[in-house]
């Protein structure tokens, strides 16, 4: 099969990143990976192909969309792209078009997607199936009522499933979206998207970075990086609070976007014990290695916890709601524990870290974790189910 998957990321790389991981196990088809935010740098498997738009994102309170390319005209990468997206599927003719988020959320890019949706459900533009593929929880709306109503009327005229990258037994879509009994095609649970830590990584990275049987390692991330930074420099200041008697390295990811400034600014925090990284594809190893996670909680970041079974501190965004009820839901099961803002106080922080460094305790609920997989063995059975109709 020929699969287009589009991806819009517009702050943080967790979108891209879970978009990647089903792209991934679509191996023995043909991926085409349509991805228009801040460019990132990933090493990407044969059966792959990433095509890339010109960049739009948007601030950190989703108010305003503006280009990536400075001194750009929002007007004109907005015609390019629409081209650009629409040309794709004249040339490729897909089978299946897979659209990352879109209609429930992702409003901004209805300027290429729905003329792409109109000429393929007119077939102005060769027949494809046209999946979306949507996260466990959704951000709240001042208007959801219209909200809703306009995702029902999208989903049942051009979409042919939905598939949600949740374990319902965990998260059901109907918590955060109440016209569930409207939509008029399959809804499947596919199960959490997430990569899986490499067998024995634990130990293996643990010599490599010469890191003690009896010694700590504490990772610390912050998505992409555009928010953030204030966890990363509390947990930097908490480190000299930390009980004296162990020896603790402290690994700081902070994310591609994270602001110049802000990185500098952690730089010059960090002493003996601390080192500062923007990005590294292979994180999940490190958080296999590590005993204490302390990061945001978006859904990419506490899937690589969950992969990783490692005990962790989770700070969620606080601009919507969707990291936090993700976090509490996650912290009733046992799994993580949430920080508030006033856990960020240097000596308190330490305090809460050393306390689960001591318990040294992994995680003993079971979630499913095996949704790229199954996302992939779906859309290859229903296809094949289609095509016998």
């Amino acid at each position: 099969m020929k699969i287009v998957h589009y991806c819009q990321h517009v702050l943080g790389i967790g979108h891209f990143l879970r978009s990647l991981e089903i792209c991934k196990a679509l191996k023995g088809h043909k991926v085409l990976l349509v991805t228009g935010g801040p460019q990132i740098d990933t090493p990407l498997p044969p059966h792959i192909r990433e095509v890339r738009l010109p960049g739009l994102m948007m601030d950190s309170n989703f108010e305003r969309l503006f280009p990536t390319e400075k001194g750009a005209s929002i007007e004109q990468v907005k015609q390019k792209r629409q081209k650009l997206v629409f040309d794709l599927f004249d040339k490729e003719a897909p089978d299946i078009f897979i659209v990352e988020l879109y209609p429930f959320g992702r409003k901004a890019f209805r300027f290429e997607l729905d003329p792409v949706l109109e000429a393929i459900f007119n077939n102005e533009l060769p027949a494809c199936k046209v999946i979306c593929s949507l996260r466990d929880v959704l951000v709240e709306r001042n208007d959801s009522a219209k909200h809703e109503m306009r995702v029902i009327s999208s989903l049942n005229r051009y979409f042919d499933a939905v598939l949600v990258h949740a374990d319902p037994d965990l998260l059901k879509l109907d918590e955060t979206f109440s016209r569930i009994g409207d939509i008029s095609i399959p809804l499947v649970y596919t199960g959490f998207v997430t990569p899986k830590p490499s067998r024995n990584i634990r130990a293996r990275l643990r010599r490599q970075l010469e890191i003690g049987t009896d010694e700590f390692l504490i990772v610390a991330s912050a998505g992409g990086g555009n928010v953030g930074a204030p966890l990363l420099q509390a947990v930097v200041n908490a480190l000299a609070y930390i009980d004296r008697g162990k020896t603790v390295h402290l690994y700081v990811f902070t994310g591609p976007f994270m602001d110049e400034a802000e990185l500098d600014r952690l730089h010059a925090l960090a002493g003996k014990g601390v080192q500062v990284f923007r990005f590294k594809p292979d994180f999940l190893s490190y958080l296999a290695a590590a005993d204490l996670s302390v990061s945001m909680a978006g859904y990419n970041t506490c899937m690589n916890i969950l992969a990783a079974n490692v005990p962790s501190l989770v700070w969620p965004f606080s601009q919507n709601q969707e990291q936090r009820f993700r976090a509490e839901r996650l912290a009733g099961t046992g799994m993580m524990q949430v920080l508030d803002d006033r856990d960020l106080c240097p000596d308190r922080l330490a305090a809460i870290m050393d306390g689960t460094l001591s318990q040294r305790s992994r995680q003993t609920g079971r979630i499913d974790l095996d949704g790229a997989r199954k996302t992939a063995e779906w859309l290859e059975n229903w296809m094949q189910s289609s095509q016998r109709l």
